[in-house]
């Protein structure tokens, strides 16, 4: 009879990476960053970095990809894809008009008593973030919205469109007929309630 010391245990490799994925988001939500807001079915990937002065909310069915960024007041609506390495950053981290103290040493918003605000970032559902997509803090992206890869947004966006560039400019739209765009908002309601 073969011994217990030297029999092997096959678990299906997608078991064992359903358990880790499963283990490092309940230490991202519930340990590292217990002071957000996450909704179900979030998931961040490796690397990804978070910080708020006062507001950090995630909807539902939330992805963000790895070595992503968000350094600023956000709410994110619900299925909001991030790709990889994306950064939402603050406009005014830095008091740069102090008169006579350099910018590294002046008043940055992450000091305690600093008079520097960071405006809230608001990212609706359906949005996808492309890959090293920048977002300037205070900016809203509306429902529906993609932008492409590489892209910085620097301005507020319409939904349901499609934008690309630094600064990101809207290409076109999402849909090719306001039907077409109707039918998916109605059905994304829905899924929402």
């Amino acid at each position: 009879m073969e011994s217990v010391k030297n029999k092997k245990i096959n678990l299906p490799n997608n078991f064992i990476m359903k358990l880790i994925k499963t283990a490092y988001t309940f230490y991202f939500k519930y340990i590292k960053y217990h002071k957000y807001e996450f909704g179900k079915d979030f998931y961040a990937g490796l690397n990804v970095r978070l910080w708020a002065k006062t507001t950090m909310k995630f909807g539902n069915s939330v992805y963000i990809g790895r070595n992503s960024l968000i350094q600023t007041n956000c709410i994110v609506g619900d299925f909001v894809l991030f790709g990889e390495r994306v950064a939402i950053i603050g406009r005014h981290d830095h008091d740069f008009l102090q008169v006579g103290v350099p910018i590294s040493i002046a008043n940055k918003i992450r000091d305690i008593d600093s008079p520097l605000s960071s405006s809230i970032t608001y990212i609706g559902n359906d949005v996808w973030l492309g890959f090293g997509v920048i977002v300037l803090g205070g900016v809203n992206i509306a429902d529906g919205c993609i932008i492409a890869a590489g892209s910085i947004v620097t301005k507020d966006l319409e939904p349901y469109s499609i934008y690309a560039g630094a600064p990101a400019k809207k290409i076109k739209k999402r849909f090719n007929s306001e039907r077409l765009e109707l039918l998916h908002r109605s059905n994304v309601k829905d899924m929402l309630h």
